[in-house]
Parts: structure tokens; sequence; C-alpha cells
């Protein structure tokens, strides 16, 4: 009797398209550019490359470019074919991809403590995470050229993500804190801090004016800066303290005490909701569609959420 032919088990498994080399660091980030043969990379060895297939069917980059510090992030934009990149020196550096990827050209470049980025195609809105614990809100879109600060996080800022239908900025930060912010209101630019030798409420010298203390005989007072109106003043003359969140400020901060009398109730409320994830989060991935948040830490451990009650 002839032995029986047993079938081969059918084996699923990825296929490997591409494998692009060359890099001497960390690629810290990558994306398929759509609607095109192609990728752009940035790494810890300081270039970006924009990987193009060729006739021979390998990628190859049409773009080398050297940035001045290891890049740590990036924000592509396909239909504007702007590429913005977070350095770790602090500065975010904008370029323009010519239409045939073939050429990059220097747009502008910001400053801070660049840890994490988002656009928003929309609103033509760049978000920044800092490692100065803030989120940034970079207006490029020609209209103001503003940059409004968002403060909810008492570490660095992770990751962002950005709930386009709802206009909701999601942010995380390595004290474990997931923020949802409402940008769906009108926000205001804090003011630049002003400077003067003596306090512009009371006009009390600060201890750096050597001439007015010795013409009052008075003992020169620290300086503080309110967070509302930018003016110099003393502690005395700012002695309270008030959440501003349509300036960013979730957290109370120092405020002159005519500025504490002018906000309003319907001013402090707040606009964002604050949310404990338990683990040291250092990517997130957003998707609209089914209201899920993937976020993972350096504890090893992945979560899944469902944002539908907060991102609504």
């Amino acid at each position: 009797m002839a032995a029986e032919i047993q079938p081969k088990p059918l084996t699923r498994k990825p296929i490997l398209l591409q494998r692009m080399e060359g890099s001497q660091e960390v690629v810290n980030m990558a994306v398929i550019v759509p609607k095109e043969e192609g990728v752009i990379s940035v790494s810890e060895d300081r270039t970006v490359r924009v990987w193009l297939k060729r006739d021979s069917g390998q990628y190859w980059p049409s773009v080398y470019h050297a940035m001045p510090s290891p890049c740590s992030c990036m924000s592509f934009n396909p239909e504007t074919r702007r590429l913005s990149i977070g350095l770790d020196n602090g500065t975010i550096s904008e370029f323009i991809l010519s239409e045939d990827y073939n050429k990059m050209t220097p747009v502008k470049n910001y400053q801070g403590g660049v840890t994490a980025l988002c656009w928003d195609p929309v609103q033509r809105v760049l978000f920044s995470g800092s490692s100065d614990h803030s989120v940034i809100m970079w207006d490029i879109g020609g209209r103001k050229g503003t940059a409004i600060e968002l403060q909810g996080h008492n570490d660095r800022v992770q990751a962002l993500s950005y709930a386009q239908h709802t206009r909701q900025l999601i942010s995380c930060g390595g004290d474990g804190g997931i923020v949802v912010w409402n940008m769906d209101v009108e926000r205001q630019e804090t003011p630049e801090w002003l400077d003067s030798d003596s306090c512009q409420k009371c006009d009390q010298p600060f201890f750096w004016n050597f001439k007015q203390m010795w013409d009052s005989k008075k003992i020169g007072l620290r300086q503080h800066h309110c967070r509302k109106c930018g003016k110099a003043v003393c502690g005395k003359c700012s002695s309270k303290r008030s959440s501003i969140p349509l300036m960013g400020f979730e957290f109370e901060v120092r405020v002159c005490d005519s500025c504490h009398e002018a906000i309003t109730d319907e001013e402090r409320a707040p606009t964002a909701t604050f949310h404990d994830s338990k683990h040291n989060i250092v990517h997130v991935h957003f998707d609209a569609t089914r209201g899920w948040l993937l976020t993972s830490g350096t504890d090893k451990v992945i979560k899944l959420w469902d944002m539908t009650p907060v991102v609504s």
C-alpha cells in the first residue's frame, strides 16, 4: 500500500519588501510618504533622509541633510509637504519638500526643548512637547505667528496626539499624566515679561536697584512677574495665585493682586481634563475612528485605553 502523502501546512508570515540601511545611529522616527514610493527618516546621527524607490527596485536617499544636532522626532504634512523636525538642542526646524521629493528648503526655526511633535492640518497649527513640562501651540498657518503655552504636566512631555474631529489635544508625560486639552476655545497668548528696576504696582525698588534703595532708604525686594499682565511686581503686590486656563495655565500661577480680582470664575473654568496612566509614557498613538489610545511606557507595558468618555 502506498504511503499517504501529507500536505504541508500553510505558513503565513510578513513579507519583507525593503531594507533601508545607512544610518550611523538610532533611527528615532520614520514615516511612509502617502501616494509615493518613499520614506522619510530622522536619526540620532543628525541626518534627515528622504528615501525614494529607484528603477532597480531599491530605496536610495534622494535627500541627505545634516542637522546641527541629533534628531529626536518629526511631523510631516503630505498635503503641504511641510516637514517639522525636533532636535535634541531644543530647536524645531521646518522645511518644505519639493514636489519630486528631491530637495528640502528651510522655512523657519523655533526654540523650546522639543520632545514630541504633532500637526493639526485644518488649523495649520504645530504642537510641540517640551522637556520643561510644557506644550507649545505654534500658529504657523500665516495668520498671527503666535505661540501659546499649555502648562498641565509635572514632568517632561513625552508624546502628543491630536483628535482632529473633536479638536482635542492629548498630551502624555513622564509623570504618568494623560491630559486632554480642549482646543476649540479662543486661547490667549501669554504676555512678555516686562523689565523694571522697581515694582510696577507700588514702586518699591528691587534688590539690585542700589540708587533707589539709597535715596528712599528702603531695602530692595525680590522681583516677580504676573502671569496675566506680565508686569514686574514685588511679592506683596502679587500675594495671590490663580489658574488662567485660556492662557494655558491649568495649575495656579502667580498673578498681581489687581489681575486676581479681575479674573472671573468663568475664566478660571478648566479647559483640560487630567488622568493618571500609572506608567511613565514614552510613546502614544490615537485611533480616532474607535477612540482608542495606545500608550507604551518605560515599565515595558503597553496599555490600550477607550478614550470615548473624554474625547468626544
